[in-house]
């Protein structure tokens, strides 16, 4: 298949009930409101599923997702709903919170989460070698497979003409130009189904100066708060006192960077480093990982609550 489940590029992933993700997307594709239960192979993790009264797929949107997860949902259900008006089977895939992100358990949010992950992976980049068949473990090999876009059968024992029409049916057909190269076909009615009309070129662009224009607000906000100032202040002291470097004391560089310092010192080949060769590593990077967990409590405390109220993502996107 030309394009990869959890849906259209474009669609930010970072994980209500059921008619909240089936209203929107049957009005855009015209499908039946009612439903009956059916089992569904690859589907999202941890998603139930339903059928069409024409015979859709359509997953389940779990109870307290975000936003921007809520939508991923409303978009593959509309593309499998599409599909099928067209004939195709599509098996909807969404990942789950914790497969999109997998520094999740390790940012400090959920200090005692962070803390159970820290004490053995440290931050996580030599477990992977150390513990392979572990799918916990952001670099290790169970967690690759993990995060790799799942397989289904929706094409199997389809011609090639067959399949070029199921293409041609999922993302338009092909450009004649490179310019003119743009997703279409039942991608687009998704992407529309959650997101709502395409904006023209100008428009997206005011839009997205405007993201800009509210992140950097934002990042001026978190780093003029006098009271992640002060924790920050502390943190960093904390930390040098422990005999780690402290490149910056920005609240909102504080709160991971010494995970992204050692981030940009790693080994290229530390991913496929050996048992024995990553271990002493991974003993190391337990240590400072437990040391800076402990270090940045209070200031991470009192960071997320303010960053979730002015949310921050750095200026560089």
């Amino acid at each position: 298949m030309s394009m990869p489940k959890f849906g259209a590029p474009g669609i930010r992933t970072s994980a209500l009930a059921l008619t909240l993700g089936l209203l929107p997307l049957l009005a855009a594709c015209g499908g039946g409101s009612d439903s009956k239960s059916s089992s569904s192979n690859g589907s999202s993790d941890a998603s139930a599923a339903t059928t069409t009264v024409n015979g859709a797929t359509q997953l389940t949107v779990p109870d307290g997702v975000d936003d921007a997860t809520k939508k991923e949902y409303i978009q593959e259900n509309a593309i499998a709903v599409c599909m099928k008006k067209q004939g195709f089977t599509y098996t909807p895939h969404v990942r789950s919170s914790t497969v999109a992100d997998p520094f999740s358990a390790v940012d400090g949010e959920d200090y005692a989460r962070a803390k159970q992950f820290r004490q053995k992976y440290g931050f996580g980049y030599y477990a992977g070698a150390v513990y392979p068949n572990d799918p916990n473990v952001p670099f290790s090999k169970a967690a690759m497979a993990k995060r790799t876009a799942p397989q289904d059968q929706d094409e199997d024992g389809l011609t090639d003409a067959q399949k070029k029409a199921y293409d041609i049916a999922l993302t338009g057909p092909p450009a004649k130009t490179k310019a003119e190269e743009k997703v279409g076909g039942c991608t687009e009615t998704g992407r529309a189904a959650a997101h709502g009309p395409a904006l023209s070129a100008a428009a997206e662009k005011n839009a997205e100066q405007a993201r800009d224009d509210q992140n950097h607000a934002n990042g001026l906000a978190l780093n003029g708060d006098a009271q992640l100032v002060q924790l920050a202040q502390q943190f960093a002291s904390c930390l040098t006192g422990q005999g780690i470097s402290v490149s910056t004391t920005q609240p909102t560089g504080m709160v991971s960077m010494v995970r992204l310092d050692i981030s940009r010192q790693l080994p290229e080949n530390f991913v496929s480093l050996s048992k024995e060769d990553a271990l002493p590593l991974l003993d190391k990077d337990i240590g400072i990982a437990l040391k800076d967990l402990e270090c940045g409590k209070k200031f991470r405390a009192a960071y997320f609550p303010k960053e979730k109220a002015k949310p921050y993502y750095g200026e560089n996107g």
